[in-house]
């Protein structure tokens, strides 16, 4: 595994564009952007340091994406995962017939009863790969795959979007919808 110089970066914005923009000050628009001289300056005055350049190769790099600038590049926010207030103005889509979900096993037998829910985020969020859902749900533990049926999902008049770096989002997925995946090669 190589090593990310950036991901103290990355970690960072994060936080103050997904989760907590006041922990430094920071005014986020109602699409969740920030402008970028702003964002430098009060992270700087919250004691992290950063140049332009380096918040720019910061989301160039990021493995998963989570980041999006404006056309100009003066401008930059979370491509998802909000916990805070934000209306990301993405289009209405219709999904693939499968979407995935990664997750560890404690949460399961709640899943069953519940389905996916948001919590404190703003959208459940889903995978088109098997792969990143595997990753998705390792960040926990031993990684479980559900399978969505999100083509009959949608056909029953379920909404999904999709962010700027691919992640599938909808408002909760409903137990029925939802299938564990067995794949020994997953």
């Amino acid at each position: 595994m190589q090593h990310d110089p950036y991901k103290h970066i990355s970690k960072f914005l994060s936080l103050v564009l997904r989760h907590q923009p006041e922990k430094i000050g920071l005014r986020l628009d109602v699409q969740g952007w920030a402008e970028i001289g702003e964002l430098i300056e009060k992270s700087a005055a919250s004691g992290m340091r950063f140049t332009r350049e380096e918040l720019l190769e910061t989301v160039r790099t990021n493995d998963k994406q989570r980041f999006a600038l404006n056309p100009g590049q003066t401008a930059i926010r979370a491509s998802q995962g909000h916990s805070v207030a934000v209306e990301l103005a993405l289009p209405v889509m219709t999904p693939p017939e499968t979407l995935y979900h990664g997750t560890v096993e404690k949460f399961l037998e709640s899943i069953r009863s519940g389905g996916l829910q948001k919590m404190k985020r703003q959208h459940v969020h889903l995978s088109a790969n098997l792969q990143t859902a595997g990753q998705v749900g390792a960040r926990r533990g031993k990684p479980v795959i559900l399978k969505v049926r999100s083509g009959d999902m949608h056909r029953r008049g379920h909404i999904f979007h999709i962010s700027e770096n691919g992640v599938w989002l909808t408002d909760a997925v409903p137990p029925e919808f939802l299938e564990p995946f067995n794949d020994a090669t997953c």
